[in-house]
């Protein structure tokens, strides 16, 4: 019995080792065939950028020598004559402007500087008929204008005598209507020109724009009549154009701000007068009715 189960364990053993010997003596799959053109591609190094220069100086030249020599002069030049119309009109507008800007700047401070030395003169203690005698011959501005006008009326009342009192409420109303007359013939003597401002600041954004319009057609009508696209041929059109539009509100912006400016400024001087108008009808009425009362 003993001997039998030996001669069975060695038998199964020695299958197991066939077996395992069977597996072992077995090829190795072979791998996929790779061709010598992919090895190559696969052992090659990669290719180093190049390193030579590059002018940079000389790619504007492809768009054309145009572009290079852009200028003020040379837009103007090669402009449309209604674009160059355009150009004219606001340069000729944005001169007239400036020139109206500083006669209105001076003769503002100037109209300051009148109305200190008259109201320090106005309040020195002088009387009314000194007062006349110095400003009528030369009421050269509003506030000796409006006093002059104001005492020549108050003068008018008592050419034949001390008035009586029921006279005094009509001559009291001519005094006001001859200083409010003044006040708005002077008021517009400064406001004089300043239309033109406020015309220029609403008119010439539009008027450069009209202009943009026609540069950008004149620049579709070159592309269409040369079948091409490129900036050399689009480019000055487009320059026209934005040039136009920098033209016009190069002329409207100063003219808008100092518009703005100038009423302000003459709206203070206004309400000014009104104030020294309303103080000396108060004067005047006054000594009115003490005359009267005599």
């Amino acid at each position: 019995m003993a001997l039998r189960r030996t001669a069975a364990v060695m038998a199964a053993a020695l299958a197991i080792l066939l077996s395992a010997a069977t597996v072992i003596a077995q090829p190795a799959p072979r791998a996929a065939p790779v061709s010598q053109d992919a090895q190559t591609r696969e052992l090659a190094p990669p290719a180093a950028a190049p390193t030579a220069n590059v002018d940079v100086t000389q790619t504007g030249d492809t768009f054309g020598p145009a572009l290079n020599r852009m200028s003020i002069v040379s837009l103007f030049l090669r402009a449309d004559a209604i674009v160059k119309a355009v150009f004219v009109l606001l340069v000729l507008a944005s001169l007239w402007s400036w020139a109206i800007i500083i006669n209105k700047w001076l003769a503002i401070g100037a109209l300051r500087r009148r109305a200190n030395n008259f109201e320090k003169t106005f309040w020195s203690g002088l009387s009314l008929d000194e007062l006349y005698q110095q400003f009528a011959q030369r009421a050269d501005h509003p506030f000796a204008a409006v006093f002059t006008s104001a005492l020549r009326e108050w003068r008018r009342a008592f050419e034949a005598g001390p008035p009586r009192e029921s006279l005094l409420p009509g001559i009291k109303d001519r005094i006001d209507k001859a200083m409010n007359v003044t006040i708005q013939r002077e008021t517009e003597g400064i406001e004089r020109q300043l239309g033109f401002l406020a015309t220029v600041g609403a008119t010439a954004p539009f008027v450069g724009l009209f202009g943009t319009v026609w540069g950008i057609m004149n620049s579709f009508s070159a592309i269409a009549a040369r079948h091409d696209t490129t900036l050399a041929v689009v480019a000055p059109g487009i320059a026209e154009a934005l040039f136009a539009t920098a033209m016009g509100l190069l002329a409207a912006i100063p003219a808008v701000i100092f518009y703005n400016k100038f009423v302000n400024d003459i709206g203070r001087y206004t309400g000014r007068i009104e104030s020294f108008a309303d103080e000396f009808s108060a004067i005047l009425s006054r000594q009115l009715d003490e005359k009267a009362a005599r």
